[in-house]
């Protein structure tokens, strides 16, 4: 399971980078992708020098700026949604477009085919984890880093795409005319382009290429450290185990950055296709990751009561316990067959 976390972050960082070169085209179509893929490639490999320290403050300067633009949307889509931006001709929306034409398109079927989809727009969530392996203190930062993705999850994937439900119709025909790593077709930058707002949609594209740009940032911290982890433990080439003097897992860093080199897959004829199962490969795969995760700390507090210690000795418990987990991992099966019948149906 662990290396399949491994491909799954190697597989998405061309993806990433690609869909970044392609919210470029929403001001300089002229200019060939490709400038752009060597452009966020280098950027991404300057990181990787400073380690886990460039990551972490690259991540929280992202970080910040991904907050305030969602948080800023979150307000702007409910100005929108109440009829209160004087140059959006469509008045008061409120619930009309979940009514016509529709929140639920293609019956139960459509409803089925998102969910590789979501998995894996929401992949990264467990990252915090990873992350304490290098924290100066994990038994502190971890519990209050693992309590905060509850309302990462919440205010900034839920509550902001329920906004962006209210005020951009489902049949638009950008939305219907996106594929691949097609990103022009932002809901989010859309939204403000039907209320008519000039200016903001151009400021809001740009959030979105840094964040397209943070997930690419994320890729090759997990892959990297998780690689090295592997082979550590024995269960990975030897060669990979290697950490230079500045706690940087040199060969895991080149093998993902040679993955990246995969973004130029985008210049040929079928770019479309080779991005859409990349994309399915990285969604299915979150949902063994997840899955695995649920299933292991279930077996972890098993094992924990089986040996006569107590839940009190533990530094951090999981807010459900393990009924969360059983939860999660019923619905990561669920979410599993579901897009089993989609294939095959």
């Amino acid at each position: 399971m662990g290396w399949d976390y491994v491909i799954n972050w190697l597989v998405v960082l061309p993806f990433e980078i690609t869909a970044a070169g392609i919210t470029i085209e929403f001001w300089r179509d002229d200019i060939n992708i490709a400038v752009w893929i060597v452009v966020f490639l280098f950027l991404l490999t300057v990181v990787q020098i400073f380690g886990v320290r460039g990551y972490g403050e690259v991540e929280l300067a992202l970080g910040l700026v991904k907050i305030t633009a969602v948080v800023g949307f979150i307000i702007l889509g409910i100005i929108i949604d109440c009829g209160g931006v004087p140059s959006d001709n469509r008045g008061y929306i409120g619930a009309h477009y979940w009514h016509d034409p529709g929140a639920f398109r293609n019956g139960f079927k459509g409803f089925c085919t998102v969910f590789v989809t979501a998995a894996f727009a929401f992949a990264g969530t467990e990252l915090c984890g990873l992350a304490a392996a290098e924290a100066a203190d994990p038994r502190k930062s971890l519990p209050k880093a693992t309590r905060q993705v509850f309302w990462r999850i919440t205010l900034f994937y839920v509550l902001s795409l329920f906004i962006v439900g209210l005020i951009v119709p489902s049949d638009n025909e950008t939305l219907l005319g996106s594929s691949g790593a097609n990103t022009k077709a932002s809901p989010f930058v859309l939204a403000i382009q039907l209320a008519g707002i000039k200016g903001l949609p151009s400021v809001f594209n740009v959030v979105i290429t840094m964040a397209v740009l943070s997930v690419a940032n994320s890729c090759a911290y997990g892959s990297t450290r998780t690689m090295q982890a592997l082979s550590a433990q024995g269960m990975g080439p030897k060669f990979l185990r290697y950490i230079d003097s500045k706690g940087r897992p040199v060969w895991c860093i080149i093998i993902q950055l040679l993955f990246g080199l995969l973004a130029f897959i985008g210049e040929s004829g079928k770019s479309d296709e080779v991005f859409t199962w990349l994309l399915s490969l990285a969604g299915l795969s979150n949902f063994f990751v997840w899955g695995s995760i649920n299933l292991a700390h279930i077996r972890f507090r098993s094992g924990w009561k089986a040996h006569g210690r107590s839940l009190d000795e533990l530094p951090y418990r999981a807010a459900f316990g393990i009924v969360g987990s059983y939860i999660g991992l019923f619905l990561n099966w669920i979410a599993l067959i579901a897009t089993f019948y989609t294939s095959v149906f």
